[in-house]
């Protein structure tokens, strides 16, 4: 009954914490987009800012959202899905990598259910890295990480294990 299994997205990145200082430049860069656009979240009710950065492929381009609230909070658009909505409505489809940067203490905020699946329509059958950081409070918009902060390095296929695709 094994090849029940077969099609079933797994994991091809190891889930790491790694230092901030360790990673390359295009993960700083996608972290510090995401802590970016953090700054601008709508979350008058929870107070609970996100923020998002996606790397679209082939360009390069990052693409960042944050989380908007709404009192109703059933229409509430979570950073992710924001981030990956503007880069479907500019054309693009693909991504090589996301961040999620948000603040809870002594852990790391990943993205929820919700985003986990709307992440996991634009894999296909290739994992996507995803890097979570957090956001400290007190820290500069100039330097929002110091090299020995940890940052969360797993993928959608880690988040998500064998998650629900069309094939």
């Amino acid at each position: 009954m094994t090849h029940l299994l077969i099609g079933f997205s797994q994991p091809e990145i190891k889930e790491t914490v790694a230092n901030f200082g360790t990673l390359d430049a295009t993960v700083k860069e996608l972290l510090l987009s995401a802590h970016a656009v953090r700054q601008r979240a709508y979350a008058p009710y929870s107070n609970f800012k996100v923020g998002s950065a996606f790397r679209a492929t082939p360009s390069n381009i990052i693409f960042t959202g944050c989380n908007v609230e709404n009192a109703a909070f059933t229409p509430t658009a979570c950073a992710e899905r924001t981030a990956l909505t503007k880069a479907i409505s500019e054309g693009y489809q693909q991504f090589l990598s996301g961040a999620v940067v948000a603040y809870a203490p002594d852990v790391f905020t990943s993205p929820c259910g919700v985003c986990r699946q709307f992440i996991r329509e634009f894999a296909g059958s290739t994992d996507i890295p995803i890097f979570i950081a957090r956001a400290i409070a007190d820290r500069s918009l100039e330097q929002p990480f110091l090299d020995d902060d940890p940052v969360l390095c797993t993928s959608i296929f880690n988040l998500l294990p064998n998650s629900f695709h069309t094939y």
